[in-house]
């Protein structure tokens, strides 16, 4: 045989994927970012309220150091396995400046690539087969799919706002507390932007005490608060760091999305974990990113408070158009999205479609997040005053408000 003949084979065999890959949740909103990119390239001029992908640069002392960094021949070399000490040292510094928590830089945090990246991990790291986690509904989809690779299971926990979108512990019946080892909690929350006050994550330890649950903080927008309001942390509440961790990202804070920095903080056991589980799939960040990462948690906040005031700006615009057009619904508190109450006679699919078709504005079908988010649709601050007002004038034009 020639070295350029190749055997033929008369059937190739099938090559057959893990049970998990079939058992993973469907990703709701490729579905909609087709959609999208159908109209666009149809020419049409969309406004794309459905996405979560933070619109401004990341501020330019970040990027410089960023830049820096990567000449320095120590960080072209593998990282610490577990992440620079310096950038575990700058995230407690600036937990302990924003909240008030203290937390031990080599036991109580772990570097994450990506907040979601921990997320998806967790309930590996937790929970059997068989097992059963405590999710909210709506949530945050990517909860679900650690879930499902732990080929465990999910009970929901509804948020709705008769409760101010948080969920209601004594509502959750015996059986399932007991057999619950993990619960997802998100706030400032997507979809729904509500906040959480302390005595709610109060309320949280005590009950995770008593059932032997792990609580999963879910931090990601803990620098956005409006009217003069910062967020509190779950780690903040009295006890937290005994039954849970929270994950923090820099995405949000500091318009840092592509450069996948997070932490999960809290728990020692758990911090331990994650850690352990990291060991055998990643070495670490690259050095120099974890350098700009510092940077960023140590420089001047300036930044963070001039993006805040930007989503508020843009939020209070938007809702001016609301009022205009008719469109009754709560401003957000935290976040930088809004939840907005579809019209009677629509679903959230089928309203978000209509947006979508006629007026060329995107959002998000709250049905996408889980059952309790039919009847909504999620918002995105994630353009200008002058787009937002935009949307809310194009929407108006339907005639479906008033």
């Amino acid at each position: 045989m020639k070295s350029t003949d190749h055997p033929h084979y008369p059937s190739a065999f099938p090559i057959q994927p893990a049970d998990v890959m079939t058992q993973l949740p469907t990703q709701f909103f490729a579905t909609l970012v087709q959609k999208v990119n159908r109209e666009i390239s149809a020419g049409h001029d969309v406004i794309n309220l459905g996405q979560g992908n933070p619109d401004t640069p990341t501020p330019s002392h970040i990027v410089k150091a960023l830049q820096e960094a990567a000449a320095n021949p120590l960080y072209h070399k593998y990282s610490p396995f577990t992440g620079y000490g310096f950038l575990k040292e700058a995230i407690a510094k600036r937990y302990f400046e924003d909240y008030g928590v203290v937390l031990d830089p080599e036991t109580e945090v772990a570097i994450l690539f990506g907040g979601k990246t921990g997320l998806v991990q967790l309930p590996q790291i937790l929970l059997n087969p068989g097992d059963l986690c405590l999710v909210p509904d709506p949530g945050y989809p990517d909860y679900w799919s650690g879930v499902a690779l732990a080929k465990a299971e999910m009970s929901f926990m509804p948020l709705r706002k008769d409760n101010a979108f948080l969920p209601d512990y004594a509502g959750i019946p015996e059986s399932v507390r007991k057999r619950a080892k993990l619960m997802f909690l998100n706030y400032p929350n997507n979809p729904t932007s509500a906040t959480a006050p302390l005595s709610f994550y109060e309320d949280t330890v005590k009950f995770a005490a008593e059932n032997g649950i792990v609580v999963a903080s879910d931090f990601a927008y803990g620098a956005i608060g409006f009217d003069g309001r910062r967020p509190v942390s779950f780690l903040q509440a009295p006890g937290a760091k005994e039954v849970g961790v929270e994950f923090y990202t820099l995405s949000k804070t500091y318009n840092m999305a592509g450069w996948r920095v997070g932490f999960a903080l809290g728990n020692r056991e758990v911090v331990s974990m994650i850690n352990l589980l990291q060991d055998h799939i990643y070495v670490s960040l690259f050095g120099g990113i974890q350098a700009a990462a510092a940077e960023a948690l140590t420089a001047s906040q300036a930044c963070v408070g001039e993006l805040v005031g930007r989503y508020e700006s843009r939020r209070d615009a938007f809702f001016g158009g609301l009022a205009e057009i008719g469109w009754e619904a709560d401003k957000p508190g935290g976040s930088f999205f809004s939840w907005l109450p579809v019209p009677k006679g629509q679903t959230s699919a089928s309203f978000a479609d209509l947006l979508l078709q006629k007026a060329k504005v995107a959002v998000a079908p709250g049905i996408g997040f889980g059952d309790h988010g039919e009847g909504y649709v999620r918002v995105g601050l994630l353009t200008s005053e002058e787009r937002l007002r935009e949307a809310a004038r194009r929407i108006g034009e339907l005639g479906l408000f008033g």
